[in-house]
């Protein structure tokens, strides 16, 4: 370096002693900088001095010569471990990339050969698609049609459930043909719905189809429904049965049929059991036979008809829950014609028992009570069972009945009076007329609470009053006029008390009052004339009545000192009422009949004095002071024979 030229070496010099300035300079400051620091605050500083005591044991001043080299040593074999091992993390990388250069490459491969079996199996990919899509199209179709065989056919199950199994013809009859018979109507309904959308030919043929297994259903179940109809009770075939009969009620005539078959069925079974209750009686004997107490005639018919409406009710019953699922229009008179003809076969052995009873029983009592009976029995059985022959045949028997009574009541009445007595002495009704009397009251005690009562006690009351006032009127025909009156009137007064006392006996009542009402006429004026007579009122009535005379005072007869004795006399009977009674008057039974018969006595009298006494104050008649003759007014002689 100093070789070179001087030019060249002097600006070198100044450049070193540049160079050399700026090194002292920098090295100063370096140096001032490491005097100045505390290293036992550097970490780092601290951490290299460590470092250093691993190799720098000794300090020496061959160590300090090594130093460097020794650093630079530790330094070079640190970078080599280094590159040692970045050179195992490149082989390691070397060896993932060649791998995934492999994979690359193997990954090319197969996608040119998948791009080649593509291009080879393109078309086998497109027949594919194709087949799916008519595997769906078919599955779509398989649904449609197994949808429409659901809801326009039957399964095999369903048919053999309406037509039975050909293998078994005694198939029973269970809940399935129901089931199957509603999905027969559904399908129908939907063949409307079918035919309404333009496929009239498919909808006919299939509504042809059901039309075919409904009616093969129903002609079963009509003769299952007909040979177990009589089974209604039993609880196995109930259910079944009463479903049975909704389903034939679309088809009347079955139904009618099996209705007619369960009636003959029920009329065989009632009939028998009526007749071992005639004859044998309940289970064990108990309750007895009913023909025990034939010799009773009211217990025995009370029996018979007390059975009948226990049974009849029943049969009800067991009809109603036949048909309780039917909803015909016409079901209640159906049944009620259903009800007859079942009670029908107990018409005969019914009759002809009751008729033996009426024929053969004389005794009014137990005729009237047999009419009763026959009467209420026939309007209870009549709540069940309106019409039939069981109800025309309890209304003939109790027309029988109540014939037989009054033609019994008639001739015990006729009995009664055939000897007609003569009226004791006292003119009180005779012992027959008692007797009838009573009979009277007892039949219409008994008639008052029967069902008719208004209808029997009339017709008892006539069929006995009648001929027992024309009895009373033969047995006083040959009495005199006053015992005659007096008879009847003790006779119709006991009639009329004994009337009196029942409803609907008004119009009898009047008849006998105004029958009464002439008897007291024709004993008023037996009395009025006894009173005439014993008063000697005669000539001056007979003096009054003639108005072609002169002055009454100047009249024999009519002085002053007769008429004072007159209404002495007058005055006398009004203190006295009895003192001039008829005898008979006091035979009279009625208190009110004496006292109207002196009432109408007496006024026929004050009506004669009242005429007296206007011609006594009459001027024209010339009687001097007539108040001292007549000093009573009619007025004051009326309130004191009223007294």
């Amino acid at each position: 370096m100093c070789g070179r030229n001087s030019r060249s070496t002097k600006k070198f010099c100044r450049e070193c002693n540049d160079t050399f300035a700026e090194q002292d300079n920098v090295l100063s400051k370096r140096l001032k900088k490491i005097l100045e620091t505390r290293f036992e605050d550097d970490e780092d500083t601290l951490e290299a001095l460590k470092q250093l005591s691993l190799f720098y044991t000794e300090n020496t001043l061959q160590a300090r010569r090594n130093l460097r080299s020794q650093i630079e040593k530790q330094s070079l074999e640190i970078n080599e471990n280094f590159l040692a091992a970045f050179r195992e993390v490149k082989e390691s990388f070397d060896d993932v990339y060649n791998n995934i250069a492999d994979m690359n490459k193997s990954l090319q491969d197969m996608t040119i050969r998948l791009q080649n079996a593509k291009a080879q199996t393109k078309h086998l990919l497109e027949q594919t698609t194709a087949l799916e899509n008519n595997k769906v199209k078919n599955e779509m179709q398989t649904e449609v049609v197994t949808a429409f065989l659901d809801t326009f056919q039957l399964d095999p199950d369903e048919i053999n459930a309406l037509h039975g199994s050909k293998l078994r013809k005694d198939t029973p009859i269970t809940n399935d043909i129901f089931i199957a018979l509603d999905k027969v109507q559904k399908i129908s309904n939907n063949c409307k719905l079918l035919m309404q959308y333009g496929h009239q030919t498919l909808g006919l043929d299939i509504m042809e189809q059901m039309t075919l297994h409904q009616e093969g259903a129903l002609e079963r179940l009509y003769k299952w429904t007909q040979s177990h109809c009589r089974n209604v009770d039993n609880i196995d075939f109930t259910d079944i049965l009463t479903q049975a009969m909704a389903r034939l009620q679309e088809r009347p005539i079955l139904f009618n049929y099996v209705i007619d078959e369960y009636c003959i069925s029920r009329r065989a079974v009632l009939v028998g059991d009526f007749i071992d209750a005639l004859t044998r009686g309940g289970p064990s004997g108990n309750p007895s036979p009913i023909e025990l107490r034939a010799h009773d005639p009211q217990i025995y018919v009370t029996d018979m008809l007390a059975w009948l409406n226990k049974a009849i009710p029943v049969e009800k019953q067991k009809l109603l829950l036949l048909v309780k699922l039917c909803e015909r229009n016409d079901l209640a008179q159906r049944i009620e014609d259903a009800l007859c003809s079942i009670c029908e076969g107990i018409c005969h052995p019914l009759k002809i028992r009751v008729e033996k009873i009426i024929i053969a029983s004389a005794d009014t009592t137990v005729l009237y009570a047999v009419t009763n009976l026959l009467r209420y029995y026939r309007k209870s059985i009549g709540k069940v069972s309106k019409d039939g022959a069981l109800g025309i045949t309890l209304m003939e028997l109790q027309e029988k009945s109540e014939y037989a009574f009054f033609k019994a009541l008639e001739s015990q009445v006729s009995n009664m009076l055939v000897r007609v007595e003569a009226p004791p002495k006292d003119l009180t009704p005779t012992s027959s007329i008692n007797s009838l009397l009573s009979i009277l009251r007892d039949m219409l005690s008994t008639a008052s609470m029967s069902e008719g009562r208004e209808s029997d006690m009339v017709k008892i009351a006539q069929c006995i009053v009648e001929p027992l006032l024309r009895a009373v009127n033969e047995q006083a025909s040959r009495l005199p006029t006053t015992d005659m009156a007096v008879y009847t009137l003790n006779c119709m007064y006991s009639m009329y008390t004994c009337l009196s006392l029942y409803q609907y006996m008004e119009d009898r009542l009047e008849r006998l009052q105004a029958q009464s009402e002439a008897q007291l006429d024709t004993l008023t004026s037996q009395q009025a004339s006894s009173l005439v007579a014993n008063l000697n009122l005669g000539p001056i009535y007979t003096i009054l009545q003639d108005s072609s005379h002169a002055a009454l005072s100047t009249i024999p007869g009519m002085e002053p000192s007769n008429l004072k004795n007159f209404l002495v006399r007058l005055n006398n009977l009004g203190s006295s009422p009895d003192s001039l009674l008829l005898p008979q008057i006091t035979l009279l039974l009625s208190s009110q009949h004496k006292k109207a018969l002196q009432k109408r006595s007496f006024d026929v009298l004050l009506a004669t004095y009242k005429q007296l006494y206007e011609a006594v104050h009459n001027p024209v008649n010339l009687y001097e002071n007539p108040s001292s003759i007549l000093y009573k007014t009619p007025d004051e002689l009326t309130k004191h024979v009223s007294k």
